[in-house]
């Protein structure tokens, strides 16, 4: 599965207040890759209802253009990291000289971190150590998510706001000028196929180790994290201004329904002529993904911090805030075998739907009670 990511913790020494209704989006995003994809499937064949088709059909990524639910997952946690630092970073050169120091090492601390565990998450260690480095995959999600959130922090410390703007437009019409325009040999000039983009003759050249199931392109590739670092961006630009607007909560949800609305609009009108693509993270794809983000962000803020329906906020948020175990431990630990070894008999005993539904919901309880425990004891682990 090529999704999904850790908790980007926010950069300032002293941190503000945080915002429930981000760490629940955050967990309610990691939800769905704990296994509770699956839930729609199970009921289907339990009622045969087609909207639960429907719905299972939107819990698997596209085929190669177009968007899913699915989709989503993995640009939403990005844009989440950017809100972290648009609410808490500020421009480098407010910090004291020992502090700019600081802040450099654990950004590229982070960095650092994020690209090994994105190694290990792949199994980076091949058939076995040493390691043959043409077998490692060192493209990966959490790689993406770590490069998007270092240029990111780095756009907010040098740049002013207009700047960080100017930036940000102008990689989504350079990247489509780019994979539009621009042939090497017989790839791009507008080819956006999944052998003879421009991405895929960047990744051929210039990407060490093996590519995702030794595709020509990996989805995590070289050129396609330019783009990405623009949904890091979105969720600054957002991230600050909640934090401008927190006392006028109304207001602050309808500009961002406004915004949501207005960048679906751009990127769906934008994915006529470039197509909307996650594999090649397309700029169009960007602003949908923002757009969509953005919606999410207003309906979870509105429950949860305004309206202060916080009930079901905490199963959520319980995930949110150690999202980088329950991540790391999809590729780690069996909870397929952890649910046998519980449940088996029942699971067993009960006809196909049944026993499927009865061993996501095990498989859910166990990471969620393991995370319950983590938060319990105020243990967060992050990057």
């Amino acid at each position: 599965m090529s999704q999904v990511m850790p908790e980007i913790a926010p950069e300032t020494p002293t941190k503000p207040k945080r915002l429930l209704s981000v760490d629940a989006l955050r967990g309610f995003d990691m939800f769905w890759i704990m296994g509770a994809e699956g839930l729609f499937a199970a009921l289907f064949v339990i009622t045969g209802w087609s909207c639960l088709e429907l719905f299972d059909q939107q819990m698997k990524h596209s085929a190669w253009h177009g968007i899913t639910a699915y989709d989503l997952i993995f640009p939403l946690f990005i844009f989440l990291s950017g809100v972290s630092i648009g609410i808490a970073a500020k421009p480098i050169k407010s910090y004291s000289p020992h502090q700019r120091t600081q802040q450099y090492k654990h950004a590229f601390k982070r960095l650092f971190l994020l690209l090994l565990l994105g190694v290990i998450y792949n199994h980076g260690w091949g058939t076995g150590v040493p390691p043959n480095p043409d077998e490692v995959r060192f493209a990966s999600v959490l790689g993406r998510i770590g490069v998007a959130w270092f240029v990111a922090i780095l756009l907010v410390w040098h740049l002013t706001i207009r700047q960080q703007w100017i930036v940000s437009i102008s990689v989504l019409i350079g990247y489509w000028l780019l994979l539009s325009f621009v042939t090497i040999g017989d790839y791009g000039a507008g080819n956006y196929s999944a052998t003879l983009s421009l991405n895929v003759w960047f990744d051929q050249h210039f990407l060490p180790g093996a590519t995702y199931r030794n595709l020509p392109m990996d989805p995590e590739g070289l050129l396609s994290n330019i783009p990405s670092v623009i949904n890091a961006m979105a969720g600054v630009f957002v991230g600050r201004y909640m934090k401008q607007m927190q006392q006028s909560a109304n207001t602050l949800f309808m500009h961002l329904l406004i915004v949501g609305c207005c960048l679906l609009a751009i990127g769906f009108a934008w994915g006529m002529v470039f197509p909307i693509n996650k594999s090649l993270w397309t700029s169009s794809f960007v602003l949908v993904t923002c757009g969509y983000s953005v919606l999410l962000l207003a309906v979870f803020y509105l429950l949860i911090d305004v309206l202060a329906w916080q009930f079901w906020a905490k199963f959520f948020a319980v995930i949110g805030m150690n999202s980088i175990v329950i991540y790391l431990s999809a590729s780690l630990v069996n909870w397929k075998f952890s649910a046998h070894s519980l449940a088996g008999g029942w699971i067993s005993a009960l006809p196909q739907g049944w026993s499927s539904l009865l061993e996501i919901c095990v498989i859910l309880l166990l990471q969620w009670g393991v995370l319950y425990w983590l938060y319990r004891r105020n243990i967060f682990i992050k990057v």
